[in-house]
């Protein structure tokens, strides 16, 4: 097969204006790709039948075909795993499923290119395979792993095991659609994919309405799959394993006439007839296990069939493609050719997949609009006396317990409990979601608070919930919130690309640091704050260290009311002094910092503590008390929001959704900072404190911060085994001035 002709070119529709090959009609095309199956104004085959059958094949070849062109055209991009899924994905939209989402970032080609077909890349400026060949891969266009600013693509993927996150998510809020999500057999090594589902389903039963899809094809990225062993029936136990009632496997090795070896065959070098009967056990497969979910059971369906099929190559080679796997090489060329499509068929693909859904993904999926959100009343806050002794923790709770009672799509969760975090209020308002009724521990069927003991589980549901339009929560010790993180950061990396508001990411991390002394370093890893501190530059990630419990109410209220960001709230459990009012914490919060002590006099010059933290504040005060005996002046500012405290050119601020460029200004910091020495002290590492280092005029400047954990009997002994003591602090500034 030669490149196309002019006069192939001129007959083709103008979206295939850069596809390279186009291939002979298929026997009987005239019969069963007349026209569309999907007809105008209809949003799903109306049956299962040759027409139907034909056309879905149809579909997956041209995903087949768009996924390779377009990773041959940049030498790069992964076209082998979404090449055995072909069948599947388009078996879905023909059914009319389009709200998919994948744990898979290596199936973003194939992704992107179901959105080419469909006509949705059009919101972008892509019309035409060659728009889609110079967009792939590039700045402002279609990056390597899926994003959900991607027009019609519901969420991002990237790190394994976070697609399952959004599809419940999607099936929580949206009880009336069903929530594709398909799933690499290459993660499906570790147990965890299956066990977030199931602990999913017994906290929410009713919630079947997600349809995991495993993509078996015997490879991983790099190697054989860790399951590439399994029978078919110790797959479909592994499932039902999980509570899965309904597990619908259909393996292409069943329709096999080329006689392929192996377990795993690749369907596209069957003959005609039986790649057709192939593609209709699969539509009948995914067509019975979509109802099967949506009635109530908690269903599965795994396609089994060879990696990379009707690509390239096959197997862990047609994973990814190299600098060599141009469109000019001759194995590329020969993939394409065998899946080249007539002009005609291209036509019926587009009318189609634009249809299926009721319309475009761009114009149809759920998290093309805003939710609508349950309007909040103003929060009632607890104003603490200054002097007075508070929890911020339950203080936190108490306004949480406010936010839940007022909307009722508002989920908590929380892996180590609400009670060891000083938050039993939250559990007493709201009552933790369990199966098993028992007024003593706050359970029962309909609760708010979500509590798998996994933070990965925690931190998906939360932020799939956030991402998807809807208010939610994440509580953890600071010690365990790395176990959870990395789906946030996906998350609000996210929400910095989307084309909608969405409410916040919220989070909120007992700092365990300074009061799980007898726990020992299990329970002592603040390092995760320099994580949060980094990612302060991307423009939309804002950790929060309110100082005491009126200040906590004020960053919750704050973080509660914003959109598109990722908020981190970090506070002690433990009854700690109150420095501020709650309209003070709230100018506070606002601007980034306020000094909350200042001594009227001093004669050896202003000594500044610029402080991340609430307990560290104890040594602090008492190495204030020290310093001014001696004769210095001592200013002490908290350190509430530091991202306000950057400038405006060390932050990405311009290049997200709901820009924030509310930067504190000279004048304004140098009043809180200016002075002779300056001290950054936090209880957590020194990097949410950088803002401050960076732009303070202070000749004299140094760090006390957190080092390393250890088993210890108390605050005092903890932080004394880091070097946060008064002692330390008061020499530290003599060292400095004499």
């Amino acid at each position: 097969m030669s490149s196309n002709t002019a006069e192939q070119l001129s007959s083709a529709p103008a979206f295939c204006q850069g596809i390279q090959y186009f291939g002979e009609a298929w026997a009987n095309s005239d019969k069963y790709a007349a026209g569309a199956v999907i007809a105008e104004g209809q949003s799903a085959i109306s049956k299962i039948d040759d027409s139907a059958v034909y056309q879905t094949l149809l579909g997956a070849d041209a995903l087949r075909y768009v996924t390779l062109q377009v990773c041959g055209s940049k030498g790069s991009g992964h076209p082998g795993g979404f090449a055995s899924s072909a069948e599947a994905h388009s078996s879905l939209m023909m059914l009319g499923h389009t709200n998919i989402v994948t744990e898979v970032g290596h199936h973003a080609p194939g992704f992107y290119s179901a959105m080419f077909l469909d006509s949705s890349l059009e919101e972008m400026g892509i019309h035409t395979m060659t728009d889609m060949q110079t967009r792939f891969r590039e700045k402002h266009g279609l990056l390597g792993h899926l994003s959900g600013a991607i027009p019609g693509l519901l969420a991002p993927a990237g790190p394994l095991g976070q697609g399952m996150h959004f599809a419940m998510a999607g099936a929580w809020l949206h009880r009336d659609k069903l929530f594709p999500v398909t799933i690499g057999d290459g993660g499906m090594g570790e147990p965890y994919v299956l066990n977030a589902m199931m602990h999913f389903n017994t906290a929410y039963p009713e919630v079947t309405n997600f349809l995991p899809v495993l993509i078996w094809n015997g490879y991983s990225q790099e190697h054989h799959s860790m399951v590439s062993l399994h029978s078919n029936q110790q797959m479909i136990e592994y499932w039902k394993g999980h509570k899965f009632e309904e597990v619908i496997l259909v393996d292409a090795k069943d329709f096999d006439d080329s006689g392929q070896q192996g377990a795993y065959v690749d369907s596209s070098h069957f003959s005609l007839p039986n790649r057709l009967a192939f593609t209709k056990a699969v539509l009948e497969g995914i067509d019975k296990a979509a109802k099967s979910a949506m009635s109530g059971k908690l269903t599965a369906f795994i396609i089994k069939q060879l990696k990379g099929t009707g690509v390239h190559t096959v197997g862990a080679k047609s994973h990814n493609l190299y600098p060599a796997d141009t469109l000019d090489a001759q194995h590329i060329i020969d993939g394409l050719q065998r899946r080249a499509l007539p002009e005609s068929a291209w036509q019926i693909v587009r009318d189609n997949f634009s249809r299926a859904g009721g319309g475009p993904a761009v114009k149809t999926v759920v998290t093309e609009s805003e939710l609508a959100l349950t309007p909040l009343p103003d929060l009632q806050m607890q104003e603490f006396a200054v002097g007075d002794k508070a929890v911020p923790a339950t203080a936190m709770g108490a306004l949480v317990a406010q936010v839940g009672k007022a909307d009722p799509r508002y989920v908590v969760t929380n892996a180590d409990g609400n009670e060891a975090s000083a938050m039993k209020n939250i559990n007493d308002a709201l009552k933790i979601r369990h199966p098993t009724v028992d007024p003593l521990y706050n359970q029962e069927p309909n609760g708010q608070v979500y509590e798998p003991l996994n933070e990965d589980a925690c931190a998906g549901f939360a932020a799939g919930l956030a991402l998807f339009g809807s208010r939610s929560l994440w509580l953890s010790y600071e010690s365990f919130a790395i176990n959870g993180w990395p789906i946030v950061q996906t998350v609000t990396q996210a929400m910095a690309e989307l084309r909608r508001k969405t409410p916040s990411v919220v989070t909120m991390f007992t700092a365990g640091a300074l009061e799980q002394g007898r726990n020992g370093w299990t329970h002592q890893r603040p390092e995760i704050e320099n994580y949060f501190g980094a990612m302060m530059r991307n423009g939309n990630v804002y950790p929060l260290f309110p100082c005491d419990a009126n200040a906590m109410q004020a960053a919750y209220e704050y973080a509660i009311n914003s959109y598109n960001k990722g908020m981190v709230i970090i506070a002690s459990k433990s009854p700690l002094p109150v420095y501020m009012s709650i309209a003070d914490a709230r100018v506070a919060v606002e601007k980034g910092a306020a000094t909350i002590y200042e001594s009227a006099e001093g004669n050896k010059g202003t000594v500044v503590f610029a402080v991340t933290g609430d307990m560290v504040f104890l040594p602090v005060f008492k190495a204030k008390d020290a310093l001014e005996a001696k004769g210095y002046k001592v200013r002490i500012v908290a350190v509430l929001n530091p991202r306000r405290l950057y400038r405006p050119t060390d932050v990405a601020w311009d290049t997200v959704s709901q820009p924030d460029n509310n930067f504190m200004g000279d004048a304004d910091f140098n009043k809180l900072f200016a002075g002779d020495v300056m001290l950054a002290v936090s209880g957590g590492p020194s990097a949410p404190l950088e803002p401050v280092l960076l732009r303070t005029t202070a000749p004299k400047r140094d760090t006390i911060c957190w080092k390393r954990g250890e088993t210890t009997a108390s605050a005092d002994e903890i932080m004394a085994f880091n070097g946060i003591t008064p002692e330390a602090m008061v020499e530290r500034v003599i060292t400095l001035t004499e």
